[in-house]
């Protein structure tokens, strides 16, 4: 590191000369540094289009559904986290639910997350969805072959029939790579602050791999339809995936709105 007078440091009147000190003294790297603040700068743009397309929506009496899916550890929850930093708290909710209870078990699939659609002038994200029945349940062996086939024949029907009823369905596919999934599953075993992160479902989420691309494959052909498509977000890169995630979700909603 490049030796400085503290003087200097009282000749700094503006952000770039604080940059250029920096870079010039070797305390950043001018490439990662100047490569994160275009990352902030573009992300901030994205959220104030979404917090103006929120507004639409609120002013429109519209109803928004994004669902969320992917392979685990493949980044939703921190997608979602960025998407909604500047929205109306009392305008949005996300739902994660948890596992059926004995009551939801015994009614329609679909019932439990129909509570949950959103309200008029709102917008709600589904941090994983009614397509559980898709991917994980038949690869844990939590739904029996007629339940899956069953509801592999009635979502296509069900989202369409939401949307003549006027809601605004958005659904993205968060994938990742074998290593890297591997790579931030340990991380989250070792890191403490993370550790709450790790299901026990995801324990086998390496080994299961080939089985959940699979169903996987499965689900994108036979549930994306033109009115309702998924789109696929490659997430290896953490800023790059949530930069396109909320491209994706402003460029829906800006067409139907």
């Amino acid at each position: 590191m490049a030796e400085f007078d503290l003087n200097d440091l009282e000749k700094i009147s503006s952000r770039q000369e604080i940059i250029d000190f920096l870079v010039e003294h070797d305390i950043i790297k001018e490439k990662k540094f100047r490569e994160q603040l275009a990352y902030e700068k573009e992300l901030k743009e994205l959220q104030e289009e979404l917090l103006d397309l929120q507004l639409k929506v609120i002013k429109q009496n519209k109803r928004v559904l994004i669902i969320f899916e992917g392979r685990d550890a493949a980044g939703k929850g921190g997608t979602i986290s960025r998407a909604i930093e500047y929205l109306n708290p009392k305008k949005y909710r996300v739902e994660a639910l948890p596992k059926p209870t004995e009551l939801e078990q015994g009614q329609w699939y679909f019932q439990r997350y129909f509570e949950r659609l959103p309200n008029k002038g709102e917008l709600v994200f589904f941090d994983r969805s009614w397509y559980n029945r898709a991917v994980v349940e038949p690869v844990f062996d939590f739904c029996t072959k007629e339940q899956y086939d069953k509801f592999m024949k009635q979502v296509v029907e069900v989202e369409k029939l939401l949307q003549e009823d006027g809601i605004i369905i958005v659904k993205l596919f968060l994938t990742i790579s074998k290593e890297e999934q591997a790579q931030r599953l340990q991380e989250r075993k070792e890191d403490e602050l993370k550790q709450w992160k790790l299901g026990s479902l995801d324990e086998k989420a390496q080994e299961l791999w080939d089985v959940y691309s699979d169903y996987i494959a499965t689900m994108l052909e036979k549930t994306s339809t033109e009115s309702s498509p998924w789109i696929e977000i490659v997430t290896d890169d953490k800023k790059e995936a949530r930069i396109k995630a909320l491209k994706a979700i402003t460029a829906e909603l800006s067409d139907q709105l």
